[in-house]
């Protein structure tokens, strides 16, 4: 998907509108801004308008959500129009890119359009969750609690990626940091050691070739080491943007060793909460299952709920869809069914999502303790490498001048 910067005509109120919107193509976006009431009137691409710089400055964090959604529950709840509601949170943003949405939308609510649909013009920073929840709140009349109930959603999503995130930066930093004690030994002392040898007319022992080898290579092609590195980069990312690249990143985070039981109780935990979330709010059961198929962020698990949203279309229970799905946990279904005997789903999602919470807490703490001593190893392993390759030919150098 592209975001592209658009400025076009509302058919509604005859006003122009500048905001920003997500599209396969120019031409996309133009089919999708022609459906919400808009004729367009220039669409280009953002990446075009903006450098790197500008397009990080001006990004919208999941924090900046959460506070605004937080706020504007609290100002609705206290009974404010929402207008006035909406320009006092405008008052207190201070993200630039925030403030320009937040005009947008009560441009539009002051045009007559309900806020589900303003908050929809701009599916960048509102999903379809978010959107799922104001219009249900909106139909209800509840729509400081929905606001409430985003909020908590946000704030549990993001600090469950928050704890995965800092478990997987420490192996990330002991793997940089052994491959330049690896890049320093070979471009620096290595080196020294082979024109020791050299000069003494002495052959150099096997791993010490390897490895002068590799340094010779490095030094004399580390362009070349450049450009392959940055090439296969590119290519990779690319490949993980395709259908194929999705779906094989998502099977490997599944299945990857060590990892997998994580990130199965994430996801497992994702749907839960996300469920009991659009459940309590009001939503019906087939469009929780296909916005949640979205909210996982794993095709894999997608693919899982939507065979089950055709089996509950087809009159089967939910838990009984569920339960021959290879990837969900046998938990999920067993506390659906439960919900769906006592007529309380959601509530039974909704502790559902807490146990694995709590469980992926522990997982994280457990691979973060077993992850230590694996890399120390890999470290001694890596570190006496080095050594034996420059320390034994020295030794070897000393013992031949003895004799």
């Amino acid at each position: 998907m592209n975001k592209y910067a658009y400025e076009a005509r509302d058919s509604a109120s005859n006003k122009i509108v500048k905001s920003t919107v997500q599209a396969e193509s120019e031409t996309a976006a133009a089919r999708l801004l022609t459906a919400q009431g808009f004729t367009p009137l220039k669409i280009e691409l953002e990446d075009d308008k903006a450098g790197p710089l500008k397009r990080l400055m001006g990004r919208i964090t999941t924090k900046d959500k959460i506070v605004f959604t937080r706020q504007l529950a609290t100002l609705i709840g206290a009974g404010l129009p929402l207008a006035q509601s909406m320009r006092t949170v405008l008052d207190q943003t201070t993200n630039k890119k925030m403030q320009q949405i937040i005009q947008e939308i009560i441009a539009d609510i002051e045009g007559g359009r309900a806020l589900s649909e303003s908050f929809a013009k701009h599916p960048a920073v509102f999903d379809k969750v978010f959107i799922a929840l104001i219009s249900a709140g909106e139909a209800s009349g509840t729509l400081d609690e929905a606001m409430r109930r985003i909020a908590a959603q946000q704030e549990k999503d993001a600090a469950m990626m928050s704890k995965i995130r800092g478990a997987l930066i420490y192996p990330i930093i002991v793997l940089v940091v052994i491959l330049a004690v690896v890049a320093f030994m070979l471009l620096t002392v290595v080196p020294q050691v082979k024109n020791l040898y050299v000069d003494l007319n002495k052959e150099l022992p096997m791993l010490t070739q390897v490895m002068v080898s590799s340094a010779d290579f490095f030094i004399n092609f580390w362009w070349l080491v450049f450009i392959i590195i940055g090439v296969g980069i590119y290519f990779f990312m690319q490949y993980l943007k395709t259908e194929s690249g999705i779906r094989n990143r998502d099977l490997f985070k599944l299945n990857v060793p060590l990892f997998k039981g994580m990130f199965r109780k994430l996801y497992m935990a994702r749907f839960s909460r996300t469920g009991q979330t659009l459940l309590s709010t009001g939503v019906a059961m087939l469009d929780m299952l296909n916005i949640t198929s979205e909210a996982v962020n794993n095709v894999i698990i997608s693919d899982g709920i939507t065979r089950s949203a055709e089996k509950v279309k087809g009159g089967k229970s939910l838990s009984s869809s569920l339960k021959n799905e290879e990837y969900f946990l046998e938990m999920v279904p067993q506390m659906i069914k439960i919900g769906e005997q006592s007529g309380k789903i959601d509530e039974m999602m909704g502790k559902c999502a807490q146990i694995y919470e709590d469980e992926l807490d522990e997982e994280i703490r457990t691979i973060s303790t077993a992850i230590e001593p694996a890399l120390m190893v890999v470290m001694a392993v890596v570190a006496g490498g080095i050594v034996g390759a420059v320390l034994f030919p020295i030794y070897g150098l000393v013992g031949g001048v003895g004799l």
